[in-house]
């Protein structure tokens, strides 16, 4: 093995010195996604999708535990369907892609390439819903969505990215908003339990909140350069879009009423999440509930002789048995690179745990365990592998999500003095919690002064006092919301 080809695995730019570039290192050279040849696109590599897979069927399972079911929609959406809801149509204009002509012929309307769904589905409700015993519909979509963004980063923002979405219909407000909030905490258990994610959760404000929407409700993670980034939304859209597509009902008190909706979704920037918060200088580390691979067997043999067949023999059988105890496993036997170099391979790819197995472990029946977070080494009888290393896994999720907690907390502060408040945003950043009066313009100022803005006032958050007064126009606070910068 070259010694050109050992750095290449290893030549990721630090995260100290460039962040951006850092990430974009990392999802390259860990081959999760590379650059489309279309303006904004993303192609998901085999790497990546795998891990978007994993997200995928657990979020799934979840969904339908909550009585959901998935169905699918059309990606066009006629322009007039799209403009039904003024303020919605209005959010999302500057982003919204046009098909125009259809082969050789001009189209008498324009479509709009699916920036979300909730017209197309809205129109689809009006004729599926006709009385109370229609009622609740609980529907989810896994779809591609297109937004025309001007600034572009994979797996965070690109101009086709792949989500859910769920669109539920309701007798009651009361109804909407125990399934808005439901979802949200289906996100926030998911982030945290799964994703390893510890995460801040609440309400947006009005000028936070999805267009359309009655209140919308999020979950923020702290990435690595204390950025805020939103993992999660759920919205109680009230009886806006039902009016607008007069989606109707029959009540058991034979009046017609319109039905109450929610809509909520996450999307593939969850991936660009994960690595974030959790990645470091050697690349990705990911938590053992979504890792593709969660552990990787390399043998060191000394040439192929009958030791190093033996070794490679009992290598192979420890594979099989922890794949049929239902550990993620692949065996590294491959012969042309240097066990350092796959070491250093498979820590860039962020798979929680490596197995080495070498001729003294082979003679102790033994092998030599690695955890990806720390590199910490323990050694574990070949004869209580599989209970081990499941243990080992168990351990390794809990440690990833006990580290990206206490960097939130080193990164969360308080303060109810402006200029102190500029200063952390400025030279620090993370999570701030500061005293807000509750007024738009206060919110704008603040943003357009640090480029802050209010992620949530969350429902566990610190109370505001009674003689707390806002950071910017000294009026009494209402809230105490929490402020990031964010991607």
């Amino acid at each position: 093995m070259s010694d050109n080809n050992m750095q290449e695995v290893r030549n990721i730019t630090k995260k100290s010195e460039d962040f951006s570039r850092w990430y974009v290192d990392v999802i390259k050279q860990a081959k999760l996604a590379d650059y489309a040849p279309i303006r904004g696109c993303q192609v998901i590599m085999p790497y990546g999708f795998g891990i978007w897979e994993k997200l995928q069927s657990q979020l799934d399972e979840r969904f339908k535990a909550t009585n959901h079911v998935n169905a699918y929609f059309p990606i066009f959406v006629p322009e007039s369907f799209l403009t039904r809801e003024a303020e919605h149509v209005e959010g999302f204009a500057p982003e919204v892609a046009w098909v125009t002509q259809g082969g050789n012929d001009v189209l008498e309307e324009r479509l709009a390439l699916r920036p979300t769904s909730e017209a197309i589905i809205g129109e689809m409700y009006s004729k599926w819903i006709q009385t109370y015993r229609d009622l609740p519909v609980l529907i989810n979509q896994w779809a591609n969505v297109i937004r025309w963004e001007k600034v572009t980063r994979l797996f965070l923002r690109t101009t086709e990215f792949l989500w859910q979405e769920g669109h539920t219909c309701h007798r009651t407000y009361e109804e909407a908003q125990e399934e808005t909030l439901k979802m949200l905490d289906v996100y926030r258990e998911f982030a945290e339990n799964v994703m390893a994610i510890p995460v801040i959760y609440g309400q947006k404000t009005d000028s936070e909140k999805f267009a359309g929407a009655l209140a919308t409700y999020g979950i923020e993670a702290l990435a690595g350069d204390g950025k805020a980034i939103q993992a999660g939304t759920s919205h109680n859209l009230g009886q806006n879009f039902a009016k607008a597509f007069n989606i109707m009902f029959l009540d058991e008190d034979q009046q017609r009423k319109y039905v109450w909706q929610t809509s909520w979704g996450v999307s593939t920037r969850l991936i660009g999440g994960i690595i974030m918060v959790h990645g470091d200088d050697n690349g990705l580390i990911l938590p053992p509930k979504l890792a593709p691979v969660q552990v990787v067997i390399v043998p060191i043999t000394f040439g192929k002789n009958d030791s190093g067949e033996k070794l490679l023999a009992k290598a192979r059988e420890i594979t099989n048995e922890l794949k049929k105890a239902g550990v993620s496993v692949q065996i590294d036997d491959r012969d042309e690179y240097r066990p350092g170099w796959k070491f250093n391979e498979w820590e860039l790819k962020g798979v929680p745990l490596r197995i080495e197995f070498g001729p003294k472990d082979y003679d102790k029946q033994q092998v030599v365990c690695v955890r990806r977070l720390d590199r910490e080494k323990s050694s574990i009888p070949i004869s209580g592998i599989v209970d081990a290393i499941k243990a080992k896994l168990d351990e390794a999720q809990k440690a990833l999500y006990d580290k990206a907690l206490k960097y939130r907390e080193e990164h969360t502060r308080i303060t109810c003095d402006y200029e102190e408040f500029k200063k952390i945003i400025e030279e620090e950043r993370g999570f701030i919690y500061a005293p807000w009066c509750g007024d738009s313009v206060c919110e704008a100022k603040i943003k357009d002064e640090t480029k802050a803005i209010t992620r949530v006032i969350p429902f566990n958050g610190i109370p505001v006092e009674s003689n707390q007064n806002c950071i910017v126009c000294k009026n009494k606070a209402k809230h105490m919301p929490v402020f990031a910068r964010s991607y």
